[in-house]
């Protein structure tokens, strides 16, 4: 099954050591479908509240994926030439994370900023001492995101920023708790891998994406509903560096 730009990029930010990976609001399980293929964890979990979604979509991983059919993940191993899959039709805010052992990553992507710190607060919340990674794909209110990532002490793995379809997603992939690795750091209200571009089409995304941010935060401020010169002065402070 053919994924379009923005999965391609989330996938390909799908690091090995994973125990469980969890795909969730996964609508028609594109994602996770693709990370099953290449066995990117023993156990791919799907996760989406809508039934008829999920239905239809352990009909359709019976059909192409018959021999990693969905098994107890607490009981079981898979082959190591398999990985196995599981269907969960539940809120993505109540995932069962804890009954399952090893290093777990949570993918929530396609839906806006603002529900997406809700579904990660009550995640951590209800496992403030486990092994999670979270790779994240907003599409909107990112500043809203990265503020309460702030909050929750989160380390930033990776970030990346990509345009699809005339709409900028920025993809962030952070974890719970901190280890050796040197290339953790602290979340940026703004970001900061997102600004520095290696060839001219990042340096390009990176400046039309700086642009039309500053000029949304400006209309709100213009609007007088919301006093937000405190982002704009943060977006205006962002310099899109070359390193090419």
């Amino acid at each position: 099954m053919k994924i379009g730009k923005r999965l391609q990029h989330i996938e390909a930010m799908v690091t090995t050591g994973y125990t469980h990976i969890w795909d969730c609001c996964c609508d028609h399980g594109l994602l996770g479908a693709s990370l099953l293929s290449r066995l990117a964890a023993p156990f791919i979990h799907f996760v989406d509240i809508v039934p008829e979604l999920m239905v239809e979509l352990e009909i359709r991983l019976r059909r192409f994926y018959p021999a990693m059919a969905s098994q107890s993940s607490a009981s079981a191993s898979p082959s190591p030439a398999l990985s196995a899959w599981q269907v969960h039709c539940i809120d993505v805010a109540s995932l069962p994370l804890s009954r399952h052992d090893g290093k777990q990553l949570v993918i929530i992507a396609g839906v806006g900023g603002d529900l997406m710190v809700q579904l990660v607060s009550a995640i951590h919340g209800a496992n403030p001492d486990a092994d999670i990674d979270f790779l994240l794909c907003p599409v909107h209110h990112q500043f809203t995101l990265r503020q309460q990532l702030i909050r929750l002490n989160f380390h930033l793995q990776q970030e990346r920023l990509l345009e699809e379809n005339r709409r900028f997603y920025e993809l962030l992939l952070v974890s719970t708790r901190i280890d050796d690795m040197k290339d953790q750091s602290r979340v940026s209200a703004v970001g900061e891998q997102i600004w520095q571009a290696h060839s001219p089409e990042q340096a390009d995304t990176a400046s039309r994406y700086l642009s039309k941010t500053l000029g949304h935060y400006q209309r709100v401020q213009r609007g007088r509903e919301t006093d937000v010169q405190h982002i704009i002065e943060a977006y205006r402070a962002v310099t899109v560096q070359q390193r090419y």
